[in-house]
Parts: structure tokens; sequence; C-alpha cells
């Protein structure tokens, strides 16, 4: 969670240009619109809220503006859209998938866009094998076949699961956390050897086959339970007999192309990523689960793992040797083709800087929630924009949106395009905004998010009127209950999303809406179930409505990204976000000083980045609003603030997630707590290893290569990148 102090502050810069958006100058006399053709005016408000338009054009509030917006955006053709665009399964390299992807296409030129495009190139998908589909088999202590278990759906599988069997007895672990795996270690347990049995929820499905995979697993069955989602199907909830299907690559993007696209059909080295598993999984439905779990044995699991399927005892197992299961998974990688759809509205002063919304298009399923939505919104999005581009609403930068392939596999067709641009990112990428999974519910509302975004994202959802309660804006809603809002709203950017290897990998900052149900999940994500009959009954008819809140939401924070004279990011936030980091590490000062060590040049750079983002605010509130030279050299390092935390001192093709607060690896500052939480008390023994100075050499490495990181960032916040001080 990010610092409250960093949500209360507002820059007096950012609250100049909040109130009201732009002088609407004409576009050079688009079709539709009479007038002269005008300049595009900073936005600079007063106090009553009115732009200074030009001599004369009638002044103009931010209500004008969020009233146009409101207009262009139809909620019955929202709701048209998401039937269209989940008609049935479409997953990559499919017919299906291929006219929608001209659909797509065709309803972006149809927008009057400055161009549209497809993008298309191969990567290596795994797919179920036509002839040997993946089996499940109840063994007796010999090995004999005692019954073969329904795997019901054969199109329900793990993308990037390992080929081959995994055989021994069955263990039930959880939902497969770290935490989950060191209670059953605890519980003598031990792991080695054998298959794992977890349920859906809190952590990914990749996250969950590396776990198990790190403690000696054979193998990992993944199942829906009723206390996680619910399957009453009279009553909307998912048959018992459905699996929910996920892919278990630890990482984004096509795993044998770590770190570089998979553009123009490139020969690759024999590269693959290390987040690929080594061991099988598949995902169950929770009819197969129950007959599993009523042949376990041994401890009674903890309370607190009980689920509630019908009927059965949570037993831990290992309490029959006799009782062993085997899974084979017969998965292949298939070259399929990949297409990624964009157009673009082309900004007037910095049309070389992009604000990005983009939404997944394939589905291994219809895809209604996981991926319907988000393209209708999308569509939806950029029709309503185009429009008002035409009706003279002028942009600074430039909007481009993307209709993104193969998610289901986790990001690719994004990561792809990522890995192609990386060198450019920051200077051409303000910010990212994820459509995907937007509409799950109309009662809850959440962000997951980069801080530079938090501060505007409060702003906006202010202004904006929630889907299920009328006279309540969204954030009157989510704070009616006293708490404070960014309890309610703010997540950090999981891994499975889209949009954290915009911000982990890219280091762009970017965000994922969604609407949620609180007490009752929406039960067909990621199925075959996930129909738009299905999301619409579950959601009581109020689909469009909701749909059409999360199109305002985004369409608000697209103008203001791409209209505001100074970016609108909270470039100050992360001296805040890093002191809330920073906090552990105190408690280990000792251990440090024993070994020679001390976190004063940590801090000193945390100090530097406070001290650079509050003269960013003073040099901004001094400068000259007509002088576009400097504005430009603003904004620039205003969008280098996200980037100059993805560390430099490791390969995007081992360590891909570089953010040193939000990526993964030894080489982030969570990382770096966890180990020195591992260091032993002061004036204790040192470890074997310890003595021939290795891991202090190690502790010490990682300790000045993520200072040097955070000196980087305040330098290059502060516009220094040249100076790195006399103190290092």
């Amino acid at each position: 969670m990010f610092g409250q102090s960093c949500y209360e502050r507002r820059e007096v810069a950012a609250a100049q240009s909040s109130c009201v958006l732009g002088a609407m100058g004409r576009r050079g006399a688009p079709q539709g619109c009479s007038g002269p053709q005008t300049e595009l005016l900073a936005a600079g408000g007063n106090e009553e809220g009115v732009v200074l338009s030009p001599p004369g054009e009638p002044p103009l509030y931010w209500a004008d503006l969020r009233g146009l917006l409101q207009r262009e955006l139809s909620p019955q053709r929202l709701n048209a859209r998401v039937r269209r665009a989940s008609e049935g399964p479409h997953p990559p390299g499919s017919a299906q998938a291929q006219a929608l992807a001209q659909w797509v296409l065709a309803e972006l030129g149809a927008c009057g866009l400055d161009r549209a495009w497809t993008d298309s190139h191969y990567v290596g998908l795994p797919r179920p094998h036509r002839l040997h589909p993946n089996m499940l088999l109840r063994l007796d202590p010999w090995g004999g076949i005692l019954e073969q278990l329904p795997l019901e759906d054969p199109e329900a599988y793990c993308p990037y699961s390992a080929p081959g069997n995994g055989t021994g007895r069955l263990v039930y672990a959880h939902y497969g956390r770290p935490e989950d795996l060191a209670a059953l270690r605890t519980a003598g347990a031990d792991l080695y050897g054998h298959l794992v049995l977890v349920r859906v929820g809190e952590i990914s499905f990749a996250e969950k086959v590396a776990n198990a995979e790190a403690v000696g697993a054979r193998g990992v069955l993944i199942y829906p339970d009723p206390a996680d989602i619910p399957q009453d199907p009279p009553n909307l909830g998912l048959p018992p007999d459905t699996a929910v299907y996920g892919h278990v690559h630890l990482g984004s993007g096509d795993p044998y192309s770590p770190g570089f696209p998979s553009f123009n059909q490139t020969q690759f080295p024999p590269l693959r990523s290390s987040g690929l598993p080594r061991i099988p999984a598949q995902p169950i439905s929770a009819a197969t689960a129950a007959r599993l779990l009523r042949t376990l044995t041994g401890p009674e699991a903890p309370r607190g793992w009980w689920g509630r399927l019908p009927a059965v005892p949570y037993h831990l197992g290992l309490g029959d040797p006799g009782v062993r299961v085997r899974l084979d998974v017969h998965n292949v990688k298939v070259t399929t083709l990949i297409s990624n759809v964009f157009g673009c509205l082309q900004g007037r002063l910095e049309p070389d800087h992009y604000v990005i919304v983009g939404a997944q298009r394939d589905s291994l399923g219809p895809g209604a929630a996981r991926a319907g939505v988000g393209t209708a919104v999308l569509l939806e999005l950029t029709q309503a924009l185009a429009a008002m581009v035409r009706h003279g609403f002028q942009l600074r930068r430039s909007l481009l949106f993307v209709s993104w392939d193969a998610g289901d596999f986790g990001s690719v067709g994004s990561t792809e395009w990522l890995e192609g641009y990386f060198s450019v990112l920051h200077l051409k990428a303000v910010a990212y905004i994820s459509l995907d999974n937007a509409v799950l519910g109309d009662d809850k509302f959440i962000a997951r998010t980069s801080p530079l975004l938090v501060s505007l994202i409060e702003s906006i959802i202010k202004q904006v009127d929630s889907p299920s309660r009328s006279s309540q804006s969204i954030y009157e809603q989510v704070t009616a209950s006293g708490r404070h809002w960014d309890s309610e709203v703010i997540r950090p950017l999981p891994m499975e999303s889209s949009a954290y290897a915009f911000t982990a990998f890219g280091g762009v900052p970017a965000v994922e809406f969604s609407f949620v149900e609180d007490a009752r999940p929406y039960p067909f994500l990621s199925t075959r179930a996930d129909t738009y009959a299905r999301l619409e009954a579950a959601l009581g008819g109020r689909l469009p409505a909701v749909a059409e809140a999360v199109a305002e939401v985004v369409g608000h924070l697209l103008i203001r990204l791409s209209h505001d004279r100074i970016l609108p990011l909270d470039y100050s936030c992360y001296g805040d976000v890093l002191l809330q980091h920073l906090a552990p590490l105190g408690r280990h000062e000792a251990q440090l000083q024993a070994r020679g060590l001390t976190l004063g040049w940590l801090y000193s750079a945390r100090g530097d980045l406070a001290r650079a983002g509050e003269q960013l605010r003073r040099d901004i509130l001094g400068s000259d609003e007509g002088n576009e030279r400097l504005t430009r050299g603003f904004n620039l390092r205003i969008m280098r603030v996200e980037f100059s935390f993805l560390s430099p001192y490791v390969a995007p093709t081992e360590t891909p997630f570089r953010h040193v607060l939000y990526g993964r690896g030894p080489h982030t500052l969570p990382a770096l707590v966890a180990a020195l939480a591992r260091l032993p008390p002061a004036g204790t023994p040192a470890a074997p290893m310890d003595r021939d100075g290795d891991s202090d050499r190690e502790l010490r490495r990682r300790l000045a290569l993520l200072t040097w990181t955070l000196q980087a960032a305040a330098n290059a916040l502060a516009g220094n990148l040249w100076d790195m001080g006399s103190g290092f």
C-alpha cells in the first residue's frame, strides 16, 4: 500500500489544470465543424474553473468537456459490442480470432482516426494435443490403474505446463502459497516427490506451480473450491464439472524469446524463460477434486484450509502410501500468428508522446468478462474521443488505442510489443491503462496501479457517478463506510495483469480498473462458461451501465493525460513510497553494522529523490507557460520517473521485471528486506557460508546496486543526469 501523505499531497501545477481541460479550438476545420482554426492554449483555470479561451470563443468549463464525453458514450452500443466480442471461443491463431481482429480494425478505421493498423508476428503458444489428451489417473501401490479421473473439457488446460508425467502421492496444500507450504513442512508433510492439490485464488497459477516446484513437488492440480468460487448453477454459480484455466509461466510474453520481441519471424537462439515450470500442471473441476480429497488420509487440514465441497473431509494426505496419482500432460508448442490492432489520434504539441489504452481481445472461451467488455470499452472510447476531436477538442499528446492478442497466455501480445520498443519507452510512453477484467460486478471499485497515478485517480472518481448508486460519485460510494478511499480502492499491480509488464518491465506507469462484487465474486472468469448471457445475468441487467462507468473513468484519465500542459503524474510520490519500503530495514541496523555496512547511503538517495521532486515542482511553478521547449523538458523528466526505477544491473533476458520496488528478483528492495530478515542477530557466530565472505559480499553488492539505482532516479528527476555527487 502506498503512503497516505502521497495521496493527500496535491501539486499546485496539477491543481491548476484539474478543474478545467483545454481550449476546444478547431483542429484544421474537420468535417462537421465550422469556425476558424485556432491554437491550443495551455490549461490554466482560474478559481471559477474557467479556461481562458481564444478571442471569439466562449469560456469553457470542465463540466462542458465532461458532458461532451458523456454524450458521446452509448450504453446500447457498448452492450452490442460486448455481445460481438464474446460470441464464442476465439483463441489466438483461430479463424474466429482472425475474424474478430478484422472487425476491431474495421471499427477503429470507422472512427476517423489519424491511423489504424495491424501488427502481426509469430510466437510459440502451447495447445492441447489433438490425439493425446491430458490424463489424470489413480494408481494402486504397484502402479496399476485403478481409475481414470475425468478431465471434463480437453480445452481447459494450463498453458506452458511442462510436458510429461508426474507420479506420486497426493498432498492438499490449500492455495499453494509459501506460507501454506511452510505450514505443511511444520506438520511433517514433505512435498518432495509428490503431487500437490491446490485451490484457485490468492495467487496466480504460475506462482502456485513455481512454489510447488521449489519444494520438489512432481506436479500440481488446481481446482475451484466453492468457498472461493460460487458453484450453485441455479443461482449463477460455476458448474461443479467446470475447470478454471490459467497459464503457468512465471512471467509475461513469449517465454521462448525472453527479453526480446518475436517480430518478423526472427530466428531466435535456443532460449527459454527462467519462469517456465519443469513440472506438469493441470486444472481440474471441483467434482474431480472432491473425488481425490475423499481418498486422502493423514492429518486433518487446519480449520482455515477447509473448503465447502459437499461431504468432503479435508485431510493433508500422505497417510496411505497406497493412494497415488499420475498426471500426464501432452500439450505441444504451436507456432501461431498473433495480431495486435492499433489506432492513433495524434497530438498537436507533443505528438511523439503517447498515452496508451489497451484491452485483451483473445480468449480460450467466450471471454465476455475477460476480454469482451474491455474490447467494447476500448472501441467506445476510441469512437467517443475521436468525435470530441472532430468537434474541436485538441490533444496535446497522442492517444494510442490497442487491441492485444494472446492475453490468455500471459499478455504475450502486449509484452512482445513492449520488448520491441523497450529502448524508447521512457521517451515515448506517458502511461498505460488496461481495460481487462473491467466489469466483474458493480458494487466495489478497484484500481491496481503505479503510485504515480494515484492522486489523479482520486480526483477523477470524485467526478464520475457510481453505476450502482446514482446519487453518489464513485468516491462517495467507496468512502461511505468511513474508511479512507485508498484503502478501499488502491491495490498493487498483480503479475497476471497486462499492466504489470508495462510498469515492472517497461518502466511505464500503468493502471487496471475493475468493478467487482464484494460478497459474491463473478464465478465464470477464465472458464468456457464466461458468456455474455451469464455476465449480463450476474449483473442483473446492469452490464451496459457499469461498462459506461468504466468508460467514463478511463475517458477522464485519457483526457487529463493527453491534454494537461504538465503531466498530472505525482512525481513526488515515490519519496513517501520509498520511506514505507525502507522502514523495515531499520530493524536490521545492528546486523548490518556488525558486517561493516550502513543504510545511510540508501536513505540519502531517498532524500535526494524527495528533494528533486520538490525542486521540479518549484521549477514548474516559476516557469513561463508559453515556453514549449521548457514544458517538454519538464514532461520528459516526469516520464522518466518510473523508468528510472528499473535496475540497470540485471539483464532483461534473465530478469525481465527489473523495477526495484515492484519487480521480481534479488535486485528488488523487498528481496533485500527478506535477505536482511534471514541474517542472524548481531553477535551470533557467522554461519559457515558467511566465514568466507561470500554472503557478506553479495549483500554488500545488492545494497550498493540498489542505492545506485535510487540515486540515478533522483538525478534523473532533478535533471542532473551527469552529477552523481561527490559522496559516492
